[in-house]
């Protein structure tokens, strides 16, 4: 972080803003059917992870060019384009905002802080997935995609195209990006970065940013001399209901889904709390530390688990429904081995989460963050 003063805020999109980027690594350890396989299974082709995860945040047109050539398809880009983007539609009017991200929206509008959304995707592309979000249409009056500039990102063309729309100096611009595409065209553009990595395992490769958070939870406004949150009630943050079904054994849960697809995105990091549900037993109060972690040359998400009123035993290797409503606080953003003591429950958390649930806001499920 420099001296500059930040009189405007220009976001990303997709596994920015939004949850429609997921890893390989993700479809692979899940099993969930990925667009792109289904598409290269027609022509005899299978998914090479490491190309995919090198294209995340590429340009529509560059990444169109790329597959094609890469795979070996016997059609044109234009014919690849119009083969996928249907199939994505229907998935971009599914996704939802993730954690922190309306909450920040809604702060920088009510301070009257300029932003503005730039995206490697087409215009058209943009305008579905910006439709599909209650209010975002409003609050989103500029807009630059990839086909209104030269070159798309890691060029600087967007960002500085959209500073111009904005009205504002481009090195007073704060760019917010979850690749390194988006974080090399800030950066080329001579604005400062804040990285909001989508792709947790590569979060230790993003140097380059300014500032590395791990969800827009942990954004801290004041840090660029904008103006601070102050919503938080009880040292937690009241939060949009995360909801998952979970067994748990011996202080850790482990996540179980109907179409064995994740219901937390990769952003949902840090210490939480709320309810669950167990059966027909009493409504459960519950601290979560939900961290990824390397295990055996493996990485994933490890969901530490304690019950504030209940018995272990009781709810042991049972199915239930968690709903988390506020969040504590988050980890260094440096990946480690091995979890430290840091970064499990404390007794402070407990207490907070304990206060907190007694408390009508955390009781609601259409809270504000």
């Amino acid at each position: 972080m420099d001296d500059r003063r930040i009189s405007a805020v220009i976001f990303d999109l997709d596994g920015t803003l939004l949850d429609t980027v997921l890893p390989f690594f993700w479809y692979q350890e899940h099993g969930t059917k990925d667009l792109l396989k289904e598409l290269l299974v027609r022509y005899g082709k299978v998914v090479d992870l490491d190309k995919e995860n090198k294209r995340h945040g590429m340009a529509h047109r560059e990444s169109t060019i790329a597959i094609v050539k890469d795979y070996d398809l016997p059609i044109t880009p234009q014919q690849y384009s119009q083969i996928i983007t249907p199939m994505y539609h229907e998935k971009w009017l599914q996704a939802k905002a993730l954690p922190g991200v309306n909450r920040l929206i809604k702060h920088l509008r009510k301070h009257r802080v300029p932003y503005a959304l730039a995206s490697n995707s087409r215009r058209k592309s943009i305008e579905i997935k910006v439709s599909s979000q209650k209010g975002w249409k409003e609050y989103f009056s500029v807009i630059v995609g990839s086909e209104e500039v030269k070159s798309g990102k890691p060029s600087p063309d967007i960002f500085l195209e959209t500073a111009n729309k904005l009205g504002v100096d481009a090195s007073c611009c704060l760019v917010i990006e979850d690749s390194m595409v988006g974080i090399k065209a800030g950066k080329a553009a001579n604005m400062q970065v804040v990285a909001v990595p989508s792709i947790q395992s590569e979060s230790d490769q993003y140097s380059m940013a300014d500032h590395v958070i791990h969800s827009f939870l942990d954004f801290q406004p004041e840090l660029w001399e904008l103006p601070p949150f102050e919503d938080r009630v009880m040292k937690a943050l009241p939060i949009e209901p995360i909801r998952f079904k979970g067994s748990y054994k011996n202080g850790f849960l482990q996540e179980i889904s109907d179409n064995g697809a994740s219901d937390l995105v990769g952003q949902v990091w840090g210490v939480y709390f709320g309810w669950v549900e167990v059966g027909s037993q009493e409504r459960l109060k519950i601290v979560v530390n939900i961290r990824w972690d390397h295990n055996c040359g493996a990485f994933r998400r490890n969901i530490q688990a304690c019950f504030i009123n209940g018995s272990d035993e009781q709810i042991c290797d049972q199915l239930m429904e968690v709903t988390l409503v506020g969040y504590i606080r988050g980890f260094c953003t440096k990946q480690k081995q091995n979890i430290s003591t840091d970064d499990q429950i404390i007794d402070q958390d407990k207490s907070i989460a304990e206060a907190c649930l007694d408390l009508a806001v955390y009781h609601c499920h259409n809270s504000p963050a």
